[in-house]
């Protein structure tokens, strides 16, 4: 069974209600005890923003403050275009009755997205939306028994890629020039040999990222090494590297990415993952790079657990990021089961933000930070 497979089998579907029309007040608030760089202004907190649905979420694309799309479980497509107020159901026809399991989406604006459904063989799809979900076309179905479709990404409004575990021992790599219209399997020359056992977590939809317009980088768990690839090329070519991040069983590695900074000499990362068994520790949740992923080091005050999801805040958007690190762009989030962190240095320290439950996060522009995890939970940060 791939990392990815086990990652499905703990992650049962659940029936969908009907969405509500009415955020939840407040939020959580930042746990007691973190220190805020000096001179910053109030930490943001989350606000939840009730999505009547039971729906796990691990696929969100934040388009702005008030746009967000989720995709999950059952089938299960959101759209919001009012800040999280109220959230409207939909979910492609028949994607709940054929068991399918959204884990990400990507979206181009509040009427056009594109989402990928995760499982082996045909289980694996792209649909696409024109018109805010009204109707949905599929894009792409797989019909290799031996792929499983983890994590998609787009560099602008028509390239974008989507990644399978390994097959014939390389990962392998959808491409789309058309705005995910028409998806084509790219050569796997340019692939370095997986490592055995090695897949990717489709747990966050962040498994595969993109910066600028040609650089991706895709994230890898179940090997020996918890590894991350990166293309300058738009996926034709890609270069390995090994993170700190431990992995060794089928559970661990690197879970989600996040990059700054475009140019593989030059890029910011930060690379989230650990042991997602709840019975299991992650000492060494996090690293970071500051040459585009040539070279990974771990963070000296990591997440205390396992995370799944991590953005950078957009800079100027909140007051703790405005007035935290240098030029006030070294503030990211980390997200997961148990909570989220935050650090103000660019991932080398992280400190606990928030206790609840999520298992992703993207960032849109000022003040257009969201997060999405088990039971219906979204969120927009405040």
């Amino acid at each position: 069974m791939s990392v990815a497979a086990l990652l499905a089998a703990v992650s049962v579907p659940v029936a969908v209600g009907t969405p509500a029309g009415a955020a939840t007040p407040g939020g959580a608030a930042a746990l007691a005890g973190a220190v805020t760089p000096a001179g910053a202004a109030a930490r943001p907190a989350w606000a939840l923003k009730a999505t009547g649905t039971d729906a796990r979420f691990r696929g969100l694309a934040a388009v702005g403050r008030t746009t967000a799309w989720l995709a999950g479980s059952a089938g299960t497509v959101l759209r919001t275009t009012d800040g999280g107020r109220s959230w409207r159901n939909v979910s492609p026809p028949g994607a709940a009755a054929e068991g399918l399991e959204f884990r990400d989406v990507e979206a181009f604006d509040g009427r056009r997205a594109v989402v990928l459904a995760i499982g082996e063989g045909e289980a694996s799809r792209v649909l696409r939306t024109e018109d805010g979900g009204a109707t949905w076309t599929e894009a792409f179905r797989n019909t290799d028994a031996r792929a499983f479709y983890d994590c998609m990404a787009f560099f602008d409004h028509r390239n974008g890629l989507a990644m399978s575990d390994p097959v014939d021992g390389k990962f392998r790599i959808l491409s789309t020039a058309d705005g995910g219209r028409s998806w084509r399997v790219l050569p796997d020359a340019g692939m370095p040999e997986a490592l055995p056992g090695e897949a990717g977590f489709a747990a966050s939809g962040q498994c595969l990222v993109t910066a600028g317009p040609r650089d991706a980088w895709l994230a890898t768990g179940g090997g020996a090494t918890g590894r991350v690839l990166h293309s300058a090329d738009r996926g034709r070519t890609w270069r390995a590297a090994t993170t700190t991040v431990p992995a060794g069983e089928g559970a661990k590695g690197v879970f989600g990415l996040a990059f700054r900074d475009r140019g593989y000499g030059a890029a910011r990362g930060l690379a989230v993952g650990g042991d997602y068994r709840k019975d299991r520790t992650s000492p060494l949740a996090a690293s970071v790079t500051a040459d585009g992923g040539r070279s990974w080091s771990a963070a000296p005050v990591p997440p205390a657990a396992y995370r799944s999801g991590v953005a950078w805040l957009p800079y100027g958007a909140y007051g703790a990021y405005r007035s935290a690190g240098p030029q006030g762009k070294d503030t990211a989030l980390a997200v997961g089961p148990t909570g989220t962190d935050i650090t103000y240095d660019a991932g080398r320290t992280w400190q606990p933000l928030d206790a609840g439950s999520f298992d992703t996060v993207d960032c849109a522009g000022p003040g257009a930070c969201w997060a999405a995890g088990e039971k219906g939970r979204a969120a927009r940060l405040e």
